[in-house]
């Protein structure tokens, strides 16, 4: 994308409200409305952590710590238009987490180690997970776009508990295990699926992903060494000689992606250009197109990333817009046709302060 500004990795660039386009009294009042609406969470966040799963997976097996305040900024053209609170804390964003795991398997596809994310996941992962009449009919894009019905128990947690979650219209109370369908013809949004999602990009790359993650990713793009990706306690897998940890794609019961705003405000930016950073292509246009693709049973999904089917998110945004979600208000949200990124943490309205910011544009 022509004329974005990348930041070194020494800082940030700022710029003017005003020399960007925006109102500085709206774009204030848009900042004004982040701090005031800090989600109503105790400081420790911890206890916020897998309260609503039915005993005994109402337990914590991997690190929490306690939050911030209400944080975030504001990129337009890649330059910092405005921040709040703490902006370089390193807090854990919950949810936020998956999409960085999807671009952990679009990389695979990117250098071949997965061929095409239609193929058989049975087919890159040793041992049982996925096999099975059901398990093996799962395609790596069906777990991208939580339609696998995968069944199963991972780390000690059945997929069972998070049956009933994220529905419109629930079968039965969360953790109520329900008739399972096909592969591909279910949207249910499910941590121990996408967890298991995780230990199957762990066998194609195998090495951890979190150094995945740092080489082909965070390191190229100039963030901080602050970010850390926790894993379960009980989170190991053998891998040919090796034993190693399995990282999740959140943190339901713990651990997950521990990361500053500045830092996901990197990766919007990167998710902004399309992949690109400063010249150099990270992520293949093709991985970042499918990744934006409606979900035919969930227009509001792609691969592990939320979209603006409908405008129902973001309503002053355009269909384009997407954004890594996760639970305290944790928020990075990519507004193409404004050019803007917009990062939340412990945001009682994130929805609300992306809708300030773009009314805020003259």
């Amino acid at each position: 994308m022509d004329g974005l500004h990348f930041p070194p990795s020494s800082g940030w660039r700022r710029a003017s409200p005003a020399s960007l386009g925006f109102d500085a009294a709206a774009l204030a009042r848009a900042r004004n409305h982040a701090e005031t609406s800090e989600i109503d969470w105790p400081v420790d966040a911890g206890t916020m952590v897998c309260r609503d799963d039915p005993p005994p997976f109402n337990r914590l097996i991997g690190p929490t710590k306690p939050r911030g305040v209400a944080s975030g900024l504001v990129l337009k053209d890649g330059l910092l238009a405005t921040e709040w609170g703490t902006p370089a804390r390193v807090d854990m964003t919950f949810s936020a987490t998956k999409s960085y795991l999807w671009a952990c398997v679009a990389l695979a596809v990117d250098r071949g180690l997965i061929e095409s994310v239609d193929d058989r996941v049975v087919d890159y992962v040793d041992g049982p997970l996925f096999e099975g009449t059901r398990n093996g009919r799962v395609t790596w894009h069906h777990l991208l776009q939580q339609t696998s019905e995968w069944s199963g128990t991972l780390f000690g947690i059945p997929d069972t508990v998070d049956h009933n979650r994220g529905l419109r219209q629930p079968m039965g109370r969360k953790g109520e295990p329900r008739r399972l369908r096909g592969p591909g013809e279910f949207w249910e949004y499910n941590d121990i699926r996408v967890n298991a999602l995780a230990v199957a990009a762990l066998h194609v790359w195998r090495e951890p992903l979190a150094d995945v993650l740092r080489r082909e990713v965070m390191d190229p793009i100039g963030a901080t060494a602050s970010w850390q990706w926790h894993a379960y306690r009980n989170a190991r897998v053998s891998i040919g000689d090796a034993v190693l940890e399995s990282v999740p794609g959140g943190a339901h019961w713990g651990g997950g992606l521990w990361i500053s705003a500045y830092d996901h405000a990197r990766y919007g930016l990167l998710m902004l250009a399309r992949g690109e950073w400063n010249g150099r292509r990270i992520l293949s246009e093709a991985s970042i197109e499918a990744a934006l693709t409606p979900c035919s049973v969930n227009r509001r999904y792609g691969f592990l990333w939320w979209l603006n089917g409908d405008r129902q998110a973001w309503p002053r945004a355009s269909e384009r817009a997407f954004a890594a979600l996760g639970a305290g208000g944790n928020l990075v949200c990519v507004v193409p046709e404004h050019r803007l990124v917009v990062v939340t943490r412990w945001a009682g309205d994130a929805a609300g302060v992306v809708d300030r910011v773009i009314a805020a544009l003259r």
